[in-house]
């Protein structure tokens, strides 16, 4: 039985799926809500309600179901729009990162995997970026910076004690119940106007967009299933996988994928030149996991446009 942090939200979902799929029980750990959402009811899902700031609920947990791994998505980040004094923010961010360790090395479980992020490569590389690459220690961002501490973390805690954690770093997801308007790049928006036929809105991109940018994509489906063989393979050979497509999308593809499905959108962004291009190498996932992206962008694309064509608000 897989417990999921963050298994009824964006990437959770999917990953809570495809372990379901994979005839694996879960449970997630809600903060607010003891039950199993909708959108995930009929599968062998249980919920429970519990902070994982709270390490006392959160082992209680383990009493009740019998616990064998664990994915863990769910973090509550600091920042300065949170309210709370960044110092006490961090350190309650850095708690629940240990107590879901503690918890794991309570329960016996053989694994723990980690979500990381592309962010950790920051943004002055080209080509394929590798998990063997040294990466920056500047700060940029909070999600970026902590992650790269929870990796670190993972690397010590993994030596010290029974426990196997495992970092995935994740590429640009975007798909069913994916945020809209994603806040760092525009494809969801772009489907989600086409599919409403209406004109996308890009007004809050601090950056705006243009044709030749590009970023990894990877389809949440995929995502949720690549997750979902890292806790259930065999055995890994590697602490840190790249979680990804193993390409570069540019915006300019996801607009000829979307008209390939809706002819009659025709938005398009202004041109700006060639810009550098960077992928995550899955070398890694693929050897360890046989994992393969099921989803180019132009399946992926149709997809979401009928999963927003069902009624679906995101």
């Amino acid at each position: 039985m897989i417990l999921v942090t963050g298994g009824a939200g964006f990437i959770g979902s999917h990953t809570t799926r495809a372990l379901a799929e994979s005839g694996q029980e879960c449970v997630l750990v809600q903060r607010r809500s003891p039950e199993v959402p909708a959108h995930l009811a009929g599968l062998p899902v249980h919920a429970v309600r519990a902070d994982l700031a709270d390490l006392d609920a959160l082992l209680a947990v383990g009493k009740q179901y019998p616990i064998t791994g664990i994915v863990h998505l769910a973090v509550t980040l600091p920042g300065p729009d949170t309210g709370t004094d960044p110092i006490d923010a961090s350190a309650r961010t850095l708690e629940q990162f240990l107590n879901v360790v503690r918890a794991g090395r309570a329960w016996g479980v053989r694994r723990i995997v980690t979500a990381s992020t592309i962010g950790v490569y920051g943004f002055d590389n080209t080509g394929a970026l590798t998990e063997s690459m040294p990466l920056s220690l500047d700060h940029t961002h909070a999600i970026p910076t902590f992650k790269k501490i929870f990796e670190l973390l993972a690397g010590h805690l993994s030596a010290e004690t029974s426990v196997e954690i495992v970092n995935a770093r994740i590429a640009g997801i975007w798909g069913p119940g994916g945020h809209l308007p994603d806040p760092f790049f525009v494809t969801s928006t772009l489907v989600h106007a086409a599919a409403r036929h209406r004109e996308p809105d890009l007004s809050g991109f601090r950056t705006p967009p243009s044709a030749e940018d590009a970023l990894d994509l990877l389809y949440a489906r995929d995502a949720g299933r690549a997750l979902a063989l890292l806790q259930l393979a065999d055995g890994l050979q590697h602490s840190t996988y790249n979680v990804a497509s193993g390409r570069a999308t540019s915006n300019a593809e996801v607009i000829a994928a979307i008209r390939a499905v809706e002819p009659g959108f025709r938005f398009a962004l202004p041109a700006a030149g060639e810009r550098p291009r960077t992928w995550l190498d899955i070398g890694r996932l693929r050897a360890d996991t046989g994992f393969e992206p099921r989803y180019d962008i132009a399946a992926g694309v149709a997809d979401y446009i009928a999963w927003f064509r069902a009624g679906n608000e995101r």
